[in-house]
């Protein structure tokens, strides 16, 4: 850095340190209304001070901005969870260079103008750190929501003794059949269960690639020992299935999640009978 760099620094820190307070406050208000008075006034005052203060390290010791930069991502993180966006988080950090071009200006400096031109340099830099900072963040929030709404979107669902269901709604994709395989196969272990049914009433359509989601399933399943029903298989569904040629091969599949369930109780070993009343009666067969 040259010599009028040096004086430029070194009266920008004087002017940052004497003027903290009034640097600060006119700060917190330029931040305040970029973000619209939507964030809580103290507590973005004590963000931006911790920052200010940073800052004012970084400047004294001359390029060690480590920090600084943690406090700006930490800043960028908490406004992605916030729910502000990229262009509101950058534009605080850029609001500091008006804050402190006022104080300047009143100055009427040459070496103060010098200092500003080089920290608003390093704002800029900063400014776009922090955009990309939210970035990532907020990418990162997102694909644990995804996969938080996966694990909502696939209940495994104790029906009976022995027999557990899944039930599936929307369209099923790799992703979602890694999710749907590995909660039915915890299941399994866990109850100890023989038998499994997964429901497909709420899959809006199936072809190739979905069917062959199915048949890992029921797959893995049975390596684990237990045997599997497809219900849901309603006639626009086994049309489609019929027509593209696909094959289930010895899987049993049932219109409905009723039926599916009748059929898993008499292959456990429990009677269900209807009577004429509508009512269903069920019973433990006997040897």
């Amino acid at each position: 850095m040259t010599a009028h760099g040096d004086a430029g620094q070194l009266r920008m820190a004087e002017l940052l340190r004497a003027q903290e307070e009034t640097v600060l406050k006119r700060w917190i208000d330029l931040a305040g209304a970029t973000v619209g008075g939507r964030a809580d006034r103290s507590v973005l005052a004590g963000r931006l001070r911790e920052i200010y203060q940073a800052l004012m390290q970084f400047i004294g010791e001359g390029g060690d901005a480590s920090d600084l930069r943690g406090l700006l991502a930490d800043l960028s993180r908490a406004q992605a969870r916030e729910g502000f966006t990229p262009a509101e988080t950058a534009a605080v950090v850029f609001s500091l260079k008006e804050a402190v071009y006022g104080l300047v200006e009143a100055e009427d400096d040459v070496e103060a103008l010098r200092g500003y031109i080089w920290l608003a340099r390093h704002i800029d830099d900063l400014g776009l750190f922090t955009f990309e900072t939210f970035v990532s963040a907020r990418e990162k929030i997102i694909t644990d929501q995804a996969e938080q709404l996966l694990e909502l979107s696939t209940p495994v669902v104790k029906l009976w003794d022995g027999i557990l269901a899944v039930p599936l709604v929307g369209t099923l994709d790799s992703a979602r059949t890694q999710v749907v395989m590995e909660k039915l196969l915890q299941g399994l272990v866990e109850t100890g269960s023989e038998h499994a049914v997964i429901d497909i009433t709420g899959v809006p359509a199936v072809d190739t690639q979905v069917a062959q989601h199915l048949l890992k399933a029921v797959v893995a399943a049975r390596l684990m020992g237990a045997e599997c029903v497809i219900s849901g298989i309603r006639p626009q569904i086994a049309h489609t299935i019929v027509t593209l040629g696909i094959e289930f091969g010895d899987i049993v599949t049932k219109s409905s999640l009723a039926d599916a369930l009748a059929y898993a109780l008499r292959k456990s070993g429990v009677q269900v009978t209807q009577r004429a009343d509508k009512h269903v009666v069920v019973g433990l067969e006997r040897a």
